[in-house]
């Protein structure tokens, strides 16, 4: 007896088909980092986007060749590992955003959307952080603030004030 035959969207075609779209709408994903498609669509590839993504992470031989059996162009998988991979190091998931667009397709009224990755340079409204980037700022600021500690990175722009007061 088959369980769970409803975990994903068949999107109207033949399995052998959907997966094939998939691969090739998540190498466009990568590429481009934001894509315009159907509301299903961009959902289903939401999935597949963000485990992507994790094996970038991981970085090991193993996972570039689970990746390079998905990815269908060498160069993105390289901009996978060597951009994206380092990039959401910090963060544990959610790599992907999907926005309704307030337009439907023209031909047959479909629902539209627009799925991006998160934290790209140039996007129009910045993600929250992950988690742990803010626990250690909220550490910084109740720890070290009532004190007079400033962190180090703000004080990098002051080294003239600086160089005059030891002067």
């Amino acid at each position: 007896m088959r369980k769970r035959l409803a975990s994903f969207r068949k999107l109207s075609r033949s399995p052998s088909h959907k997966w094939a779209m998939l691969r090739n709408m998540v190498t466009s994903l990568i590429q481009h980092e934001r894509i315009e498609t159907t509301l299903a669509k961009a959902k289903e590839l939401r999935h597949l986007a963000d485990r992507m993504v994790t094996h970038a992470k991981h970085g090991s031989l193993h996972h570039r060749r689970l990746a390079n059996g998905v990815i269908r162009e060498q160069h993105v998988l390289v901009k996978l590992f060597d951009v994206l991979g380092p990039r959401y190091s910090d963060r544990e998931g959610g790599y992907t955003r999907v926005l309704k667009l307030s337009k439907q397709r023209k031909g047959d009224n479909a629902p539209m959307a627009v799925i991006e990755y998160v934290d790209r340079p140039g996007e129009v409204r910045a993600a929250r952080p992950p988690q742990s980037r803010r626990q250690l700022d909220n550490l910084r600021r109740v720890l070290l603030e009532p004190i007079g500690i400033e962190p180090i990175m703000e004080e990098q722009g002051n080294d003239n004030n600086n160089n005059a007061s030891l002067k």
